[in-house]
Protein backbone atom coordinates (compact mmCIF):
# COMPACT_ATOMS: atom_id res chain seq x y z
CA UNK A 1 0.00 0.00 0.00
CA UNK A 2 2.94 2.20 0.60
CA UNK A 3 3.45 2.41 -2.99
CA UNK A 4 0.45 3.85 -3.44
CA UNK A 5 1.43 6.85 -1.15
CA UNK A 6 3.28 9.68 -2.89
CA UNK A 7 5.36 11.97 -0.30
CA UNK A 8 5.27 9.03 1.91
CA UNK A 9 8.96 8.07 3.39
CA UNK A 10 8.30 5.91 6.12
CA UNK A 11 5.09 6.06 8.99
CA UNK A 12 7.78 8.02 11.23
CA UNK A 13 6.88 11.28 8.53
CA UNK A 14 2.95 11.12 9.03
CA UNK A 15 1.76 13.09 11.54
CA UNK A 16 -1.51 10.68 12.58
CA UNK A 17 -2.80 13.15 15.20
CA UNK A 18 -3.29 15.82 12.08
CA UNK A 19 -4.35 13.04 9.40
CA UNK A 20 -7.02 11.78 12.20
CA UNK A 21 -8.39 15.32 13.31
CA UNK A 22 -8.29 17.14 9.73
CA UNK A 23 -10.55 13.76 8.47
CA UNK A 24 -13.04 14.38 11.02
CA UNK A 25 -13.43 17.85 10.44
CA UNK A 26 -13.75 17.37 6.42
CA UNK A 27 -16.71 14.85 7.32
CA UNK A 28 -18.17 17.41 9.84
CA UNK A 29 -18.03 20.09 6.78
CA UNK A 30 -19.45 17.70 4.32
CA UNK A 31 -22.50 16.01 5.72
CA UNK A 32 -24.70 19.42 5.47
CA UNK A 33 -23.14 20.06 1.97
CA UNK A 34 -23.77 16.64 0.20
CA UNK A 35 -27.62 16.56 1.88
CA UNK A 36 -28.08 19.84 0.44
CA UNK A 37 -26.80 18.74 -2.74
CA UNK A 38 -29.14 16.33 -3.04
CA UNK A 39 -32.01 17.87 -2.06
CA UNK A 40 -31.38 20.32 -4.51
CA UNK A 41 -31.37 17.62 -7.03
CA UNK A 42 -35.03 15.99 -5.59
CA UNK A 43 -32.83 13.02 -4.69
CA UNK A 44 -33.21 10.61 -1.39
CA UNK A 45 -31.10 12.71 0.65
CA UNK A 46 -29.11 9.47 2.00
CA UNK A 47 -27.67 9.25 -1.66
CA UNK A 48 -25.69 12.35 -1.12
CA UNK A 49 -24.04 10.89 2.06
CA UNK A 50 -23.39 7.62 0.01
CA UNK A 51 -21.60 10.07 -2.56
CA UNK A 52 -19.44 11.24 -0.37
CA UNK A 53 -18.25 7.80 1.42
CA UNK A 54 -17.86 6.42 -1.92
CA UNK A 55 -16.14 9.35 -3.94
CA UNK A 56 -14.21 9.87 -0.75
CA UNK A 57 -12.98 5.97 0.12
CA UNK A 58 -11.75 5.49 -3.85
CA UNK A 59 -10.68 8.59 -4.99
CA UNK A 60 -8.34 8.37 -1.60
CA UNK A 61 -6.50 5.07 -2.41
CA UNK A 62 -6.25 5.20 -6.06
CA UNK A 63 -6.55 9.23 -6.80
CA UNK A 64 -2.93 11.19 -8.24
CA UNK A 65 -2.79 13.73 -5.50
CA UNK A 66 -2.46 13.39 -1.44
CA UNK A 67 -4.60 15.60 0.63
CA UNK A 68 -7.55 15.95 -1.72
CA UNK A 69 -11.57 15.50 -0.99
CA UNK A 70 -14.08 14.21 -3.14
CA UNK A 71 -17.45 13.67 -2.34
CA UNK A 72 -21.00 14.71 -3.69
CA UNK A 73 -20.28 17.57 -5.05
CA UNK A 74 -23.16 20.27 -6.37
CA UNK A 75 -21.08 20.88 -9.43
CA UNK A 76 -21.77 17.66 -11.18
CA UNK A 77 -25.48 16.78 -9.44
CA UNK A 78 -26.57 20.31 -10.96
CA UNK A 79 -26.04 18.86 -14.32
CA UNK A 80 -28.26 15.54 -13.72
CA UNK A 81 -31.07 16.98 -12.24
CA UNK A 82 -33.07 17.56 -15.31
CA UNK A 83 -32.56 13.74 -16.00
CA UNK A 84 -33.94 12.62 -12.54
CA UNK A 85 -36.99 15.25 -12.71
CA UNK A 86 -37.54 13.18 -16.02
CA UNK A 87 -36.49 10.05 -16.19
CA UNK A 88 -36.10 8.96 -12.88
CA UNK A 89 -33.45 7.99 -10.13
CA UNK A 90 -32.35 4.46 -12.43
CA UNK A 91 -31.27 6.58 -14.95
CA UNK A 92 -29.24 9.04 -13.48
CA UNK A 93 -27.49 6.06 -12.04
CA UNK A 94 -26.74 5.12 -15.70
CA UNK A 95 -25.76 8.67 -16.50
CA UNK A 96 -23.05 8.50 -13.24
CA UNK A 97 -21.83 5.48 -14.38
CA UNK A 98 -20.86 6.28 -18.29
CA UNK A 99 -19.54 9.44 -16.56
CA UNK A 100 -17.21 7.36 -14.74
CA UNK A 101 -16.66 5.57 -18.19
CA UNK A 102 -15.31 8.78 -19.62
CA UNK A 103 -13.32 9.93 -16.61
CA UNK A 104 -11.73 6.52 -16.68
CA UNK A 105 -10.92 6.86 -20.29
CA UNK A 106 -9.12 10.06 -20.12
CA UNK A 107 -7.08 9.16 -17.49
CA UNK A 108 -5.80 5.95 -19.41
CA UNK A 109 -5.48 7.45 -22.04
CA UNK A 110 -3.53 10.83 -20.56
CA UNK A 111 -5.36 13.19 -21.30
CA UNK A 112 -5.44 14.99 -17.45
CA UNK A 113 -2.23 16.72 -18.27
CA UNK A 114 -4.04 19.41 -20.46
CA UNK A 115 -5.27 21.02 -17.38
CA UNK A 116 -2.08 22.45 -16.78
CA UNK A 117 -2.45 24.25 -19.63
CA UNK A 118 -5.53 26.45 -17.66
CA UNK A 119 -3.79 30.05 -17.72
CA UNK A 120 -3.40 31.70 -14.17
CA UNK A 121 -6.05 34.25 -14.71
CA UNK A 122 -8.71 31.46 -15.49
CA UNK A 123 -7.25 29.87 -12.50
CA UNK A 124 -7.84 33.02 -9.80
CA UNK A 125 -11.17 33.54 -11.73
CA UNK A 126 -12.59 30.00 -10.92
CA UNK A 127 -11.06 30.31 -7.47
CA UNK A 128 -12.16 33.82 -6.89
CA UNK A 129 -15.94 32.70 -8.26
CA UNK A 130 -15.93 29.38 -5.76
CA UNK A 131 -15.19 31.60 -3.17
CA UNK A 132 -18.20 33.69 -3.68
CA UNK A 133 -20.32 30.60 -4.59
CA UNK A 134 -19.47 29.02 -1.13
CA UNK A 135 -20.06 32.11 0.54
CA UNK A 136 -23.38 32.79 -0.77
CA UNK A 137 -24.43 29.25 -0.03
CA UNK A 138 -23.68 29.66 3.77
CA UNK A 139 -25.95 33.06 3.63
CA UNK A 140 -28.95 30.65 2.04
CA UNK A 141 -28.81 28.45 5.52
CA UNK A 142 -29.91 31.45 7.18
CA UNK A 143 -33.55 30.31 5.45
CA UNK A 144 -35.53 27.92 6.59
CA UNK A 145 -37.77 25.74 4.54
CA UNK A 146 -41.84 25.34 5.55
CA UNK A 147 -44.24 23.95 3.05
CA UNK A 148 -42.16 23.83 0.63
CA UNK A 149 -41.99 28.00 1.01
CA UNK A 150 -38.00 29.52 1.81
CA UNK A 151 -38.21 32.19 4.10
CA UNK A 152 -35.52 34.13 6.04
CA UNK A 153 -34.93 33.19 9.84
CA UNK A 154 -36.17 36.24 12.20
CA UNK A 155 -35.79 37.76 15.29
CA UNK A 156 -34.35 36.19 17.72
CA UNK A 157 -33.65 33.03 15.73
CA UNK A 158 -31.73 35.07 13.39
CA UNK A 159 -29.62 36.56 16.36
CA UNK A 160 -29.16 33.74 17.87
CA UNK A 161 -27.76 32.05 14.59
CA UNK A 162 -26.10 34.81 13.16
CA UNK A 163 -24.20 34.92 16.94
CA UNK A 164 -22.61 31.81 16.81
CA UNK A 165 -21.76 32.00 13.73
CA UNK A 166 -19.86 34.93 14.22
CA UNK A 167 -18.39 32.94 17.39
CA UNK A 168 -17.42 30.18 15.17
CA UNK A 169 -15.73 32.70 12.99
CA UNK A 170 -13.76 34.20 16.06
CA UNK A 171 -12.67 30.96 17.20
CA UNK A 172 -11.29 29.78 13.63
CA UNK A 173 -9.42 33.11 13.52
CA UNK A 174 -8.06 33.19 17.29
CA UNK A 175 -7.52 29.29 18.36
CA UNK A 176 -4.30 28.79 15.91
CA UNK A 177 -2.52 31.76 17.84
CA UNK A 178 -3.02 29.59 20.72
CA UNK A 179 -2.16 26.54 19.54
CA UNK A 180 -2.01 24.24 15.90
CA UNK A 181 -2.27 21.08 18.05
CA UNK A 182 -6.00 20.60 17.02
CA UNK A 183 -7.78 22.42 13.62
CA UNK A 184 -9.50 25.31 14.40
CA UNK A 185 -12.30 24.31 12.83
CA UNK A 186 -12.92 21.45 14.52
CA UNK A 187 -12.43 23.32 18.19
CA UNK A 188 -15.15 25.70 16.98
CA UNK A 189 -17.74 23.04 15.51
CA UNK A 190 -17.20 21.32 19.50
CA UNK A 191 -17.38 24.19 20.89
CA UNK A 192 -20.85 25.53 19.46
CA UNK A 193 -22.36 22.50 19.72
CA UNK A 194 -21.38 21.95 23.18
CA UNK A 195 -22.76 25.61 24.00
CA UNK A 196 -26.01 24.68 22.15
CA UNK A 197 -26.01 21.07 23.70
CA UNK A 198 -25.71 22.50 27.59
CA UNK A 199 -27.24 26.11 27.93
CA UNK A 200 -30.04 24.24 25.79
CA UNK A 201 -30.04 26.90 22.38
CA UNK A 202 -32.94 26.61 20.08
CA UNK A 203 -31.47 27.57 16.54
CA UNK A 204 -31.34 25.76 13.65
CA UNK A 205 -29.29 21.96 13.11
CA UNK A 206 -28.67 19.28 10.71
CA UNK A 207 -31.52 17.80 11.88
CA UNK A 208 -33.68 20.39 10.13
CA UNK A 209 -31.99 19.72 6.59
CA UNK A 210 -32.82 15.96 6.70
CA UNK A 211 -31.92 12.42 8.44
CA UNK A 212 -28.29 10.49 8.11
CA UNK A 213 -29.67 7.63 9.22
CA UNK A 214 -29.64 4.74 7.31
CA UNK A 215 -27.48 1.70 6.06
CA UNK A 216 -24.51 0.01 3.85
CA UNK A 217 -24.54 1.17 0.68
CA UNK A 218 -25.75 -2.08 -1.74
CA UNK A 219 -25.30 -3.19 -5.01
CA UNK A 220 -27.93 -2.34 -7.45
CA UNK A 221 -27.69 -2.24 -11.76
CA UNK A 222 -29.51 0.50 -12.52
CA UNK A 223 -32.89 -0.67 -13.75
CA UNK A 224 -32.78 0.92 -17.25
CA UNK A 225 -32.95 -0.71 -21.06
CA UNK A 226 -29.80 -1.64 -22.72
CA UNK A 227 -30.10 0.04 -26.04
CA UNK A 228 -29.34 2.93 -28.28
CA UNK A 229 -31.96 4.86 -26.94
CA UNK A 230 -31.06 5.07 -23.44
CA UNK A 231 -27.69 5.82 -24.74
CA UNK A 232 -29.18 9.22 -26.40
CA UNK A 233 -30.90 10.26 -23.48
CA UNK A 234 -27.99 9.53 -20.68
CA UNK A 235 -24.85 10.28 -22.86
CA UNK A 236 -25.47 14.22 -23.32
CA UNK A 237 -25.65 14.22 -19.29
CA UNK A 238 -22.89 12.25 -18.73
CA UNK A 239 -20.50 14.04 -21.19
CA UNK A 240 -21.16 17.34 -19.10
CA UNK A 241 -20.78 15.57 -15.83
CA UNK A 242 -17.39 14.14 -16.54
CA UNK A 243 -16.38 17.26 -17.92
CA UNK A 244 -17.27 19.52 -15.06
CA UNK A 245 -16.51 16.54 -12.86
CA UNK A 246 -12.83 16.80 -14.05
CA UNK A 247 -12.50 20.65 -14.61
CA UNK A 248 -13.32 20.89 -10.74
CA UNK A 249 -11.31 17.98 -10.05
CA UNK A 250 -7.68 18.53 -11.85
CA UNK A 251 -7.98 22.28 -10.84
CA UNK A 252 -8.16 21.43 -7.42
CA UNK A 253 -5.31 19.46 -8.06
CA UNK A 254 -3.32 22.05 -9.39
CA UNK A 255 -4.53 24.01 -6.35
CA UNK A 256 -3.16 21.35 -4.09
CA UNK A 257 -0.04 21.61 -5.73
CA UNK A 258 0.42 25.42 -5.25
CA UNK A 259 -0.42 25.10 -1.84
CA UNK A 260 2.07 21.83 -0.51
CA UNK A 261 4.33 22.72 -3.22
CA UNK A 262 4.70 18.92 -4.55
CA UNK A 263 2.85 17.20 -7.25
CA UNK A 264 0.32 15.17 -8.11
CA UNK A 265 -0.93 12.94 -11.19
CA UNK A 266 -3.48 13.92 -13.49
CA UNK A 267 -4.14 11.12 -15.17
CA UNK A 268 -4.21 8.59 -11.92
CA UNK A 269 -6.70 11.24 -10.76
CA UNK A 270 -9.27 11.17 -13.89
CA UNK A 271 -9.13 7.82 -13.50
CA UNK A 272 -9.84 7.50 -9.81
CA UNK A 273 -12.65 9.96 -10.25
CA UNK A 274 -14.24 7.86 -13.21
CA UNK A 275 -13.88 4.22 -10.76
CA UNK A 276 -15.34 6.37 -7.87
CA UNK A 277 -18.49 7.22 -10.20
CA UNK A 278 -18.86 4.22 -11.95
CA UNK A 279 -19.10 2.70 -7.94
CA UNK A 280 -21.32 5.68 -7.32
CA UNK A 281 -23.57 4.29 -9.97
CA UNK A 282 -23.76 0.73 -8.95
CA UNK A 283 -24.67 1.35 -5.29
CA UNK A 284 -26.89 4.45 -4.95
CA UNK A 285 -24.66 7.30 -4.66
CA UNK A 286 -25.26 10.60 -6.90
CA UNK A 287 -21.76 10.51 -8.34
CA UNK A 288 -19.33 13.94 -7.25
CA UNK A 289 -15.86 14.96 -7.73
CA UNK A 290 -12.96 17.01 -6.20
CA UNK A 291 -14.58 19.60 -3.27
CA UNK A 292 -12.49 22.47 -3.11
CA UNK A 293 -13.99 23.57 0.26
CA UNK A 294 -13.34 20.49 1.84
CA UNK A 295 -10.18 20.36 0.58
CA UNK A 296 -9.20 23.08 1.42
CA UNK A 297 -10.12 22.94 5.16
CA UNK A 298 -8.43 19.38 5.30
CA UNK A 299 -4.67 21.37 3.84
CA UNK A 300 -5.58 24.16 6.50
CA UNK A 301 -5.71 21.49 8.59
CA UNK A 302 -1.88 20.22 7.88
CA UNK A 303 -3.33 17.26 6.56
CA UNK A 304 -0.85 15.82 3.68
CA UNK A 305 -1.66 12.32 3.16
CA UNK A 306 -4.25 10.36 1.94
CA UNK A 307 -5.10 9.10 5.24
CA UNK A 308 -7.36 12.06 6.51
CA UNK A 309 -9.53 11.31 3.52
CA UNK A 310 -9.86 7.54 4.22
CA UNK A 311 -10.56 9.09 8.13
CA UNK A 312 -13.36 11.09 6.62
CA UNK A 313 -14.88 8.60 4.76
CA UNK A 314 -14.82 6.18 7.26
CA UNK A 315 -16.32 8.98 9.62
CA UNK A 316 -19.58 9.48 7.34
CA UNK A 317 -19.89 6.06 7.12
CA UNK A 318 -19.71 5.56 10.53
CA UNK A 319 -22.25 8.36 10.91
CA UNK A 320 -24.78 6.96 8.62
CA UNK A 321 -24.87 3.33 10.27
CA UNK A 322 -24.42 4.64 13.92
CA UNK A 323 -23.33 8.24 14.86
CA UNK A 324 -26.71 9.87 13.37
CA UNK A 325 -28.12 11.11 16.44
CA UNK A 326 -25.40 12.82 17.39
CA UNK A 327 -24.04 14.20 14.36
CA UNK A 328 -27.98 15.62 13.70
CA UNK A 329 -28.19 17.67 16.52
CA UNK A 330 -24.74 19.91 15.22
CA UNK A 331 -25.40 23.59 15.03
CA UNK A 332 -25.67 24.54 11.40
CA UNK A 333 -24.28 27.77 12.26
CA UNK A 334 -20.61 26.39 13.14
CA UNK A 335 -20.75 24.51 10.01
CA UNK A 336 -21.37 27.68 8.27
CA UNK A 337 -18.76 29.77 10.15
CA UNK A 338 -16.25 27.07 9.09
CA UNK A 339 -17.27 27.26 5.58
CA UNK A 340 -17.55 31.17 5.28
CA UNK A 341 -13.52 30.85 6.98
CA UNK A 342 -12.67 28.51 4.04
CA UNK A 343 -14.96 30.86 1.48
CA UNK A 344 -12.20 33.90 2.95
CA UNK A 345 -9.05 31.99 2.46
CA UNK A 346 -10.35 30.70 -0.96
CA UNK A 347 -10.51 33.55 -2.55
CA UNK A 348 -7.43 35.22 -4.55
CA UNK A 349 -6.84 38.34 -2.65
CA UNK A 350 -3.75 38.70 -4.77
CA UNK A 351 -5.40 39.27 -7.53
CA UNK A 352 -6.71 42.30 -5.97
CA UNK A 353 -3.14 43.41 -4.98
CA UNK A 354 -1.21 42.47 -8.91
CA UNK A 355 -4.36 43.56 -10.83
CA UNK A 356 -2.60 46.91 -11.71
CA UNK A 357 0.57 45.50 -13.14
CA UNK A 358 -1.50 42.30 -15.28
CA UNK A 359 -2.25 43.17 -19.09
CA UNK A 360 -6.34 44.29 -19.42
CA UNK A 361 -6.95 41.32 -20.94
CA UNK A 362 -6.20 39.40 -18.20
CA UNK A 363 -8.06 41.24 -15.80
CA UNK A 364 -10.86 41.07 -17.66
CA UNK A 365 -10.51 37.27 -18.29
CA UNK A 366 -10.07 37.21 -14.27
CA UNK A 367 -13.77 39.18 -13.86
CA UNK A 368 -15.47 37.36 -16.42
CA UNK A 369 -14.40 33.95 -15.31
CA UNK A 370 -15.61 34.92 -11.46
CA UNK A 371 -18.86 36.38 -13.00
CA UNK A 372 -19.60 33.77 -15.41
CA UNK A 373 -18.50 31.05 -12.31
CA UNK A 374 -21.09 33.02 -9.78
CA UNK A 375 -24.18 33.83 -12.50
CA UNK A 376 -24.38 30.41 -13.96
CA UNK A 377 -22.67 28.38 -10.93
CA UNK A 378 -21.26 26.48 -14.01
CA UNK A 379 -17.40 26.10 -12.70
CA UNK A 380 -16.88 24.03 -16.00
CA UNK A 381 -18.55 26.68 -19.26
CA UNK A 382 -16.57 29.59 -16.96
CA UNK A 383 -13.08 27.53 -17.46
CA UNK A 384 -13.85 27.04 -20.75
CA UNK A 385 -14.77 30.85 -21.83
CA UNK A 386 -11.41 31.93 -19.80
CA UNK A 387 -9.10 29.25 -21.59
CA UNK A 388 -10.79 30.28 -25.27
CA UNK A 389 -10.50 33.87 -24.38
CA UNK A 390 -6.95 33.55 -23.15
CA UNK A 391 -6.06 31.25 -26.10
CA UNK A 392 -7.44 33.77 -28.89
CA UNK A 393 -5.43 36.78 -27.01
CA UNK A 394 -1.99 35.02 -27.02
CA UNK A 395 -2.69 34.54 -30.76
CA UNK A 396 -3.37 37.92 -31.49
CA UNK A 397 -0.53 39.17 -29.63
CA UNK A 398 1.92 36.30 -31.25
CA UNK A 399 0.27 36.89 -34.53
CA UNK A 400 1.83 40.72 -34.07
CA UNK A 401 5.00 39.60 -33.94
CA UNK A 402 5.95 38.58 -37.40
CA UNK A 403 8.69 40.37 -38.92
CA UNK A 404 10.91 40.31 -41.76
CA UNK A 405 14.30 41.77 -41.33
CA UNK A 406 15.32 42.20 -45.15
CA UNK A 407 18.77 42.34 -46.81
CA UNK A 408 20.61 40.80 -49.83
CA UNK A 409 24.03 38.69 -49.57
CA UNK A 410 26.89 38.47 -51.34
CA UNK A 411 25.77 36.11 -53.95
CA UNK A 412 23.17 38.44 -54.68
CA UNK A 413 20.10 36.42 -53.01
CA UNK A 414 17.62 38.21 -50.61
CA UNK A 415 17.46 37.15 -47.69
CA UNK A 416 14.36 37.28 -45.76
CA UNK A 417 15.08 37.21 -41.37
CA UNK A 418 11.93 35.64 -40.02
CA UNK A 419 10.96 36.50 -36.39
CA UNK A 420 8.19 35.11 -34.46
CA UNK A 421 6.15 32.31 -35.26
CA UNK A 422 4.72 31.11 -38.08
CA UNK A 423 1.15 30.39 -37.46
CA UNK A 424 -2.76 30.66 -37.92
CA UNK A 425 -2.58 33.70 -36.28
CA UNK A 426 0.41 34.95 -38.32
CA UNK A 427 0.23 33.39 -41.61
CA UNK A 428 -1.39 35.98 -43.25
CA UNK A 429 1.22 38.65 -41.88
CA UNK A 430 4.34 36.44 -42.94
CA UNK A 431 2.83 36.50 -46.70
CA UNK A 432 2.40 40.28 -46.85
CA UNK A 433 6.15 40.76 -45.73
CA UNK A 434 7.60 39.17 -49.51
CA UNK A 435 7.91 41.09 -52.82
CA UNK A 436 7.92 38.74 -55.38
CA UNK A 437 7.01 41.01 -58.11
CA UNK A 438 10.68 42.62 -57.85
CA UNK A 439 12.85 40.50 -55.61
CA UNK A 440 15.80 38.66 -57.72
CA UNK A 441 15.91 35.19 -59.15
CA UNK A 442 16.67 33.42 -55.53
CA UNK A 443 15.46 34.28 -51.83
CA UNK A 444 16.35 33.14 -48.66
CA UNK A 445 14.13 32.80 -46.00
CA UNK A 446 16.12 32.25 -43.00
CA UNK A 447 14.03 30.57 -40.04
CA UNK A 448 16.65 30.88 -37.09
CA UNK A 449 14.32 33.25 -34.98
CA UNK A 450 10.61 30.96 -35.91
CA UNK A 451 9.59 28.25 -36.62
CA UNK A 452 6.82 26.53 -38.64
CA UNK A 453 4.01 25.32 -36.24
CA UNK A 454 1.13 24.17 -37.82
CA UNK A 455 -1.06 23.61 -41.35
CA UNK A 456 -1.77 27.19 -41.63
CA UNK A 457 1.96 28.16 -41.78
CA UNK A 458 2.57 25.54 -44.44
CA UNK A 459 -0.26 26.85 -46.50
CA UNK A 460 1.46 29.96 -46.17
CA UNK A 461 5.13 29.03 -47.20
CA UNK A 462 3.11 26.86 -49.82
CA UNK A 463 1.61 30.08 -51.36
CA UNK A 464 4.82 32.03 -50.98
CA UNK A 465 7.04 29.29 -52.78
CA UNK A 466 4.31 29.34 -55.70
CA UNK A 467 4.33 32.67 -56.01
CA UNK A 468 7.83 32.84 -56.76
CA UNK A 469 7.66 29.61 -58.91
CA UNK A 470 5.17 31.01 -61.14
CA UNK A 471 7.82 33.95 -61.70
CA UNK A 472 10.87 31.61 -62.37
CA UNK A 473 11.98 32.56 -58.99
CA UNK A 474 13.40 29.96 -56.29
CA UNK A 475 13.07 29.99 -52.99
CA UNK A 476 15.75 28.69 -50.51
CA UNK A 477 14.54 27.75 -46.54
CA UNK A 478 17.37 27.93 -44.22
CA UNK A 479 18.26 27.03 -40.32
CA UNK A 480 14.64 25.26 -39.80
CA UNK A 481 14.44 23.41 -36.70
CA UNK A 482 14.13 19.49 -36.37
CA UNK A 483 10.48 19.40 -35.32
CA UNK A 484 9.87 21.90 -38.22
CA UNK A 485 11.84 19.64 -40.49
CA UNK A 486 9.34 16.86 -39.48
CA UNK A 487 6.42 19.04 -40.12
CA UNK A 488 7.52 19.67 -43.47
CA UNK A 489 8.02 16.40 -44.38
CA UNK A 490 4.88 15.26 -43.19
CA UNK A 491 3.29 17.65 -45.69
CA UNK A 492 5.66 16.09 -48.41
CA UNK A 493 2.87 16.59 -51.48
CA UNK A 494 1.47 18.73 -50.22
CA UNK A 495 4.07 21.74 -50.38
CA UNK A 496 7.14 20.65 -52.59
CA UNK A 497 10.64 21.60 -50.50
CA UNK A 498 13.40 19.37 -50.63
CA UNK A 499 14.78 18.53 -47.18
CA UNK A 500 17.80 16.75 -47.97
CA UNK A 501 20.26 19.72 -49.63
CA UNK A 502 22.88 21.48 -47.35
CA UNK A 503 22.19 19.57 -44.29
CA UNK A 504 25.07 21.46 -42.63
CA UNK A 505 23.12 25.07 -43.01
CA UNK A 506 19.87 23.39 -42.91
CA UNK A 507 18.70 25.09 -46.10
CA UNK A 508 16.27 23.78 -48.26
CA UNK A 509 15.56 24.53 -52.18
CA UNK A 510 12.63 24.37 -53.74
CA UNK A 511 12.67 22.31 -56.94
Amino acid sequence: MMNNLPHFKTLQNINFKNEILAGLTVAMTMIPESLSFAILAGLPPLMGLYAAFLMGIVTAFLGGRSGMVSGGAGATVIVLIALAATHGVEYLFGAIILAGILQLTVGLLKLGKFVRLIPQPVMYGFLNGLAIIIFMAQIAQFKIVENGISTWIEGPALAIMAGLTLLTVLIVLVFPKITKTVPASLVAIIVIFGLVYFFNIDTKKVIDIASVKGSLPSFHIPNIPLNLETLKIIFPYSLIMAGVGLIESLLTLNMVDELTQSKGNTNKESSAQGIANIVNGFFGGMGGCAMVAQTLVNINAEARTRISAIIAALAILFIILVGSPIIEQIPMAALVGVMMMVAISTFEWASFRIITKMPKSDIFVVILVTLITVLLHNLALAVLIGVIISTLVFAWDNAKRIRARKSIDEAGNKVYEIYGPLFFGSATGFIEKFDSENDPSTIIIDFKESRVADMSAIEALKKVIEKYKALDKKVVLRHLSADCKQLLENANGFIEVDLQNDPTYKVMPDQ
